[in-house]
């Protein structure tokens, strides 16, 4: 491994401690964002539906500890990990991680979003720890309420704003990707995740829907729904609206089972397959937690 890479993976074990420090759970990330270490399941048929009890490393956010004596062992199991994530929704902090994403090119602003909805509801966006994205985006840190899961999701509450909750995790500050480093924003390292107001973690909190008769929409239906949605994206809407029905169709528990049509959606709208399998699959790991058992 090159000297610059073992500095790299050096500073990340040195943030991930100190993040453990303040209480938030960690674990290692490679240079895309995903978990480090491979799943000791991987090659196993049927796949394992496993989140850790077999004791041992591998099974991404469930791996993450504040132990500091876990962190190293699961650092040195990944000696190529350039960052770690951060578990959210897990004691003491319950982390919510409100994700802006900067899209200039659809014309999305989510801070301004944000800002609507905050006006809407009558909340005011606290001071809070915040964290630059290498995009130009930005992460705010909310501390959630015990009893009170806040679900993971994508673009609900409005364009680029993105929700990680109860089993899903944020890039912690200091870490680096493929596409830049993930750092503070400045004023704000010596603050503390701020209190989620109220109103906003009713948003994040929608009641669960009521049950729906046999007579309503079947999920075929539901899913041909999606698909000629993605058909009917033109230059520009292709991703997000691919990104958004893959979503929609995991969050209903039947995602793998429309995957297929979505890429071929995808692919005729001038999509390659490697486009749109990647958005597919970024869409079923976000969603994950809300499909496991």
């Amino acid at each position: 491994m090159a000297i610059t890479d073992r500095q790299t993976a050096t500073l990340a074990l040195a943030h991930a401690l100190s993040a453990a420090e303040r209480g938030l759970p960690v674990f290692p990330l490679s240079a895309t964002k995903l978990p480090a270490l491979r799943s000791p399941h991987h090659d196993e048929d049927p796949p394992v539906q496993c989140r850790g009890a077999c004791g041992l490393p591998g099974h991404g956010v469930h791996d993450a500890t504040t132990d500091p004596a876990a962190i190293r062992a699961l650092f040195a199991a990944a000696p190529r990990a350039t960052g770690y994530g951060i578990a959210c929704g897990r004691a003491p902090h319950r982390l919510i991680g409100i994700d802006l994403d900067i899209d200039t090119t659809h014309g999305n602003d989510s801070v301004a979003a944000l800002q609507h909805l905050a006006l809407q509801h009558l909340f005011t966006i606290p001071a809070t720890v915040t964290v630059l994205t290498p995009s130009g985006g930005r992460h705010l840190w909310l501390t959630g309420h015990s009893g009170v899961p806040v679900p993971n999701s994508a673009s609900r509450l409005a364009p680029g704003i993105d929700v990680r909750g109860a089993g899903g995790y944020l890039v912690g500050p200091g870490s680096v990707t493929t596409h830049g480093r993930y750092r503070l924003a400045p004023g704000t390292a010596h603050l503390s995740p701020a209190p989620c107001p109220r109103a906003l973690l009713r948003l994040l909190t929608p009641p669960p829907r009521p049950h729906r008769s046999s007579g309503r929409a079947t999920p075929a239906r539901q899913g041909e729904g999606l698909v000629q949605f993605v058909r009917a994206a033109h230059e520009g809407q292709r991703n997000t609206r691919l990104f958004w029905a893959a979503c929609r169709a995991y969050e209903h528990g039947f995602g793998d089972a429309l995957a297929d049509a979505l890429t071929d959606a995808a692919l005729s709208t001038g999509l390659t397959e490697q486009e749109a399998r990647a958005a597919i699959a970024s869409a079923a790991r976000l969603t994950a937690p809300r499909r496991t058992p």
